[in-house]
């Protein structure tokens, strides 16, 4: 596990996730949302963010949290040698976006560019929750079942999945630092 792309629908843990995997991993930690936009919530040129999505790609080492765009997310996917796909029921989708709303009020979400408008952003994931089900869900999948020919695959799809993802990673480290 050296690059790992962690990618589903918005609200779906893949920031709590690679916050905690990069914890246990020691792998460095990029949060695309970082480099996608600014201060405020603006967006970056996209040559910036091409730029240095594709810096990103060439490191030996990395988990890449995050969407970015339609054709880096493929690129990405292809380079990872792990991938985490967080593939939630629907409605949990939604109870994330809304919990991440609530708790923003307090503490701002993980990863969210400094100053970004919260009501927005969050009106925006519900927007995305609902596309990316209809359109990406069903590509993911399909996706990750391909992959799993050749990669390190992980779809999780409940609470319980994580957990157990989790588990799994610290008996392999357990396993690694016992040798």
């Amino acid at each position: 596990m050296n690059k790992v792309a962690v990618f589903g629908n918005s609200g779906g843990g893949k920031s709590t996730l690679s916050k905690r995997l990069a914890e246990m991993t020691g792998l460095p930690l990029v949060a695309l949302d970082l480099l996608q936009y600014k201060s405020g919530g603006r967006k970056a040129p996209y040559e910036e963010y091409k730029v240095a999505h594709d810096k990103l790609l060439q490191q030996d080492q990395w988990i890449i949290d995050g969407f970015g765009s339609l054709d880096t997310v493929w690129e990405r996917l292809e380079i990872a040698d792990t991938l985490i796909y967080l593939d939630m029921p629907i409605l949990q989708h939604y109870w994330w976006v809304t919990k991440r709303f609530l708790n923003g009020f307090f503490v701002p979400p993980e990863n969210w560019p400094e100053n970004s408008p919260l009501l927005k952003g969050t009106f925006n994931s519900y927007y995305t929750v609902w596309l990316c089900h209809k359109k990406l869900t069903p590509t993911y999948r399909e996706y990750v079942l391909k992959a799993k020919e050749n990669k390190q695959v992980y779809h999780l799809q409940s609470a319980k999945h994580i957990k157990e993802f989790y588990q799994s990673i610290a008996i392999a480290d357990d396993l690694r630092a016992s040798l």
